[in-house]
């Protein structure tokens, strides 16, 4: 989640500083031999981005839940130290890890997931990041079909 607040972060910054040196005269010698340099470049993005550049300089974002995926990293119904431990992991990781870290309860088991992915590759290519980084987690690791938050 970071790396995508950094990236529109950076993306606006181009937007702007392109508006910017459109309007002045300095820039104007330099921008046909920036053309001229970008010659045969396609751009290839998702047609969601359009929309939320649109949506970044003109309007709100809005959080909605669609289905999705998460990875799972722990789950226990030890109702004397579920609790604890699900917090206490949280806790740990939420700042270490670039994805959303979620703490639920359905009883009678408490329940730690990670990440919002649309997809199950998506999901796949996490988890295989993730127990590369924690392979003590692994066994405990795994995709779920799950509610998850994204930006519309």
């Amino acid at each position: 989640m970071k790396k995508m607040k950094q990236f529109w972060i950076i993306v606006c910054v181009l937007l702007v500083s392109v508006r910017m040196s459109a309007n002045d005269s300095i820039a104007a010698p330099v921008r046909p031999n920036l053309l001229r340099s970008m010659e045969g470049v396609e751009v290839v993005q998702d047609s969601s981005v359009g929309r939320l550049l649109e949506t970044a300089m003109f309007g709100k974002l809005e959080l909605v839940e669609i289905d999705g995926y998460r990875v799972q990293i722990f789950s226990s119904n030890q109702q004397q130290t579920a609790k604890v431990q699900a917090l206490n992991l949280e806790s740990s990781l939420k700042d270490k890890l670039e994805q959303t870290v979620y703490v639920s309860y359905q009883p009678p088991f408490w329940k730690v997931r990670v990440g919002d992915f649309r997809t199950i590759d998506e999901a796949r290519e996490y988890k295989k990041e993730f127990v590369q980084q924690y392979p003590e987690m692994m066994g405990d690791t795994y995709i779920v079909r799950d509610k998850i938050q994204v930006l519309q």
